[in-house]
């Protein structure tokens, strides 16, 4: 167990009130079990004065704990709630699904605003999530990406984690059929363009029947693929197009990072320009291009000296990332990484590696050691 001081949370104990948590003598033993009243004042006083304790996970919401987790545990945790994003989103959404959603959308955005970076970097990367089907990845990698583009553009955290959620469900009609699509070979067919056409739709009403009544979010769903489409069921209100407005760019990005069976996963540098091409003066798409940065964490990169390395940071501008250098410039393997900041001439960016150019694979854990100063 991890302690703290029972002062740290003395506003959470009041008087005449059963105790919220178990408080633990300095040894680390039950002294008074959660559930116990403190009768009077001078009782909390004296409860405050012996220097008592208590369980930091007993005191700390799921999210806020995360928020304080050490850097090294975070991929496995990564790799936790992304797994029970696959299970929440595996079945047809049901009754109590809102809180189903709640569940496992807390302790996403508690770890993406923990560390941004490593948020990034499983979108690069496609870290964690064994249970991880193609379609679902895609709706978290969409969600992910519209959670820190509105943070960027200051969206109150209502606003940040109703677009999380909007970019999760805006396909779950088409789960399944991303998925085959992602391995087809051929074109989609005239059945398959149909259900890709009709599924914003569809997917507002599967919400609807489980229960989600917030009529921005089902909106935003329904239009995410035409935020200036008309809606059948007036008023709708513009925070509803922003949000189906940021979704349908978080999902046109990061599905140009997704390779697929007829196309490989395009370089950041190249999805970003496409973007900024297709949506020249956009906000959103701005913030979005800003966010990430020509050479987003987790991108393969080279560099000036002839050395390839890792982005492990985002750096003061768009194009001068951190990199972690994992080999030297003539090819060969160092003994150790080691940092190096693009803004110097000798080790500017001059592209991104793929795959096929690297012979070792670093996953999140080695990206945190990476970024250890």
């Amino acid at each position: 167990m991890q302690f703290a001081a029972l002062s740290s949370v003395k506003a959470r104990v009041t008087t005449g009130a059963p105790l919220p948590f178990n408080v633990y003598a300095a040894d680390g033993t039950l002294l008074l079990a959660k559930g116990q009243w403190v009768h009077t004042g001078d009782e909390l006083g004296a409860l405050f004065e012996r220097g008592l304790l208590v369980d930091v996970s007993e005191v700390l919401s799921e999210g806020e704990l995360l928020r304080q987790l050490p850097r090294d545990r975070l991929p496995e945790r990564w790799a936790h709630v992304m797994n029970g994003v696959a299970q929440a989103m595996r079945d047809a959404p049901h009754i109590g699904f809102q809180k189903t959603l709640d569940d496992v959308a807390t302790p996403v955005v508690a770890l993406i605003e923990r560390d941004p970076d490593l948020a990034i970097f499983q979108i690069l990367r496609q870290e964690g999530g064994l249970a991880m089907v193609y379609g679902v990845r895609r709706s978290l990698d969409s969600a992910i990406t519209a959670y820190l583009v509105a943070q960027r553009l200051s969206w109150s955290l209502d606003d940040k984690t109703k677009a999380f959620k909007v970019a999760l469900t805006m396909n779950v009609s088409m789960v399944e059929l991303q998925g085959v699509l992602a391995r087809q070979t051929i074109l989609p067919t005239d059945a398959q363009r149909e259900e890709i056409r009709t599924h914003p739709a569809r997917s507002r009403e599967m919400l609807e029947l489980a229960g989600i009544m917030d009529s921005d979010w089902l909106a935003a769903v329904e239009m995410h693929h035409d935020p200036k489409a008309p809606v059948d069921r007036p008023p709708v209100r513009e925070s509803a197009r922003d949000l189906a407005s940021l979704a349908r760019r978080a999902e046109i990005y990061t599905a140009k990072l997704a390779s697929r069976e007829r196309r490989a996963a395009l370089a950041a540098d190249i999805a970003g320009r496409q973007m900024f091409a297709q949506d020249p003066g956009n906000s959103m798409t701005a913030a979005l291009i800003k966010e990430f940065g020509v050479y987003p964490p987790g991108c393969y990169v080279r560099l000036t000296s002839g050395a390839i390395g890792v982005v492990v940071e985002r750096g003061p501008t768009v194009t001068t990332p951190t990199v972690a250098c994992i080999t030297l410039p003539d090819g060969g393997p160092v003994a150790k990484p080691f940092r190096v900041e693009t803004t110097t001439p000798e080790h500017q960016i001059v592209g991104i590696v793929g795959e096929h150019g690297i012979n070792m694979h670093i996953t999140a854990e080695k990206l945190l050691a990476l970024t250890a100063r």
